[in-house]
This record gives C-alpha cells, structure tokens and sequence, in this order.
C-alpha cells in the first residue's frame, strides 16, 4: 500500500503534456548549445585538422617511414576532420547533455531518488572519458604494433581516412560503453531488477560475456579483445560494490525504518 507522506511529497509536481514537450524542446535546445559552443571553441583553437592530426597520430606512430593515411573520396579531406570535431565537440559537451537529461526527470523523482541520479550523470560521464581514454593511450598503440608486426614487408600499409574514423568511432563507443558497466549494474541493483546475490551469481557468465561482446566488436586480435574484457570483469566488480554503497545512502525513509540490525549486518 503505499505511502501517503512519498505521495505528498510529489504533490503538486504534475505538469501538463504539452508542458513537458516544451521542457524537453528547451532542454535539447540548451544541450544542443553546448555542443554547438564547444564545436565552436574547437574550430577555432586547435582547429579541424589538428583534430585530425591528433586522432591519426597513434595509427601514423606504427606505419613504416614514409607510409602515410590516403583519402580515396574527393570530399573525405573536409569531411573527415569535420566528423571528428563535432565527435570531440559532443564529447566534451557530454557532462552538460547528461545535466540537461537529468533536470528534465528531477521533478518527478524522489528526494531520496535525486540523491542517486545526480553522482551517476557524474560518473557515468568521467567512465565514458576514462573509457575513451584507456583506448587512445593504450589500446590502439598496443593493436597497430600487433597488427603492423605481422604485415608482409612487401606492403606498403596506406589506411583510407573514412575507414580509419568509422575504426576509431567503433572503438571509442565501444570502450566508452564498456566502462558504463558499473554505472549499469548500480542502476540494476537499486530498481530493484537484480539483487546484490544474483549479480554475484551472475558473475561467470558475465565473464563469458565480456570476452563474447569483445571478440565482436574488436578487430580480430588477442591484444584488444583482452584490453576490452578484462576491464570490464573489473568494472563489474567494481559496479557490485558500488551498488552496496549506493542502495545503502539512497533509501527511502520508510525502508531505512524497517530495516533491522540483521539486514545492516549483512
């Protein structure tokens, strides 16, 4: 039966339909602003093709002397460092889209809810970064050594620009959304979906999982798909205690009430 004094405190919060349409147009319009002003900032300083130069710089540290990125399209030389700074743009507006998810479903939450969305816009933001990152820095310099090693010395490597951006967008959106697993897990555990017990249970085919999804969406290497799988087993451990934690700072008043010693200590 539920509460009368959960119920007061939503009272008053119901808005009409078209109201929330012109939220969701205002705060896609604020989100849409942030990308546009980050993407103008990065036009600017370092530029487009400094962008690009960055992005490449991994893949170009590997090929032999004199080897170089082509571009078979006429277009591809202004497309492709215009994908990759609306792609940096939106990542680096990414903190603000998130805010502007998280303001538009405030009001109809819980104050004991609120206290749980907020630090999950937060991590699930510097998770994708820290994802992104770990395949900049250290992926892709240990899968081009990996590949460029077993290339025949009799060929001469010249990667298409658009092939190598749909490579990288593949694999940062990969890596990105493999670091969100602790992000997942917590939301999981505090709907109440999945108990702490089964996500523990959970754990081996979860394992198996990870290194399924990483031999699919990895290139068909031994170095990627384990820098892939394995952070995200440790992500999910990681994710179970963070769901401990989590359910236990966002009760509801009346769960915290009914919870006894022997549900604290265990």
């Amino acid at each position: 039966m539920p509460d009368p004094s959960r119920e007061d405190e939503l009272a008053g919060t119901e808005q009409p339909f078209v109201e929330h349409l012109m939220e969701l147009r205002d705060r896609l319009v604020k989100a849409l602003i942030a990308v546009a002003i980050a993407g103008g900032v990065l036009f600017f300083y370092p530029g487009p093709g400094a962008l690009y130069d960055l992005l490449a710089a991994p893949l170009i540290a590997h090929l032999p002397a004199g080897a170089t990125l082509i571009a078979t399209s006429v277009i591809s030389p202004f497309m492709v460092p215009l994908k990759i700074l609306m792609m940096a743009a939106f990542v680096i507006a990414l903190p603000v889209v998130l805010y502007q998810v998280w303001a538009f479903v405030a009001p109809g939450l819980y104050l004991h809810e609120k206290k749980l969305v907020l630090p999950l816009v937060v991590s699930s933001s510097l998770l994708f970064f820290i994802g992104m990152s770990f395949c900049y820095f250290f992926v892709f310099g240990k899968v081009f050594a990996f590949i460029q090693s077993f290339a025949p010395k009799s060929i001469t490597p010249a990667p298409d620009i658009e092939e190598y951006l749909s490579f990288v967008l593949t694999m940062f959106m990969a890596f990105g959304i493999a670091f969100e697993v602790p992000v997942v897990v917590v939301v999981l555990a505090r709907m109440g979906l999945v108990s702490i017990d089964k996500l523990k249970s959970f754990r081996g085919y979860f394992v198996v999982g990870a290194f399924v999804v990483a031999a699919v969406v990895t290139p068909p290497d031994v170095v990627s798909q384990l820098s892939l799988a394995v952070p995200m087993c440790i992500l999910y451990e990681l994710g179970i205690i963070a769901a401990r934690i989590f359910i236990r700072q966002t009760k509801a008043p009346e769960d915290e009430k009914e919870t006894t010693p022997a549900d604290t200590a265990g």
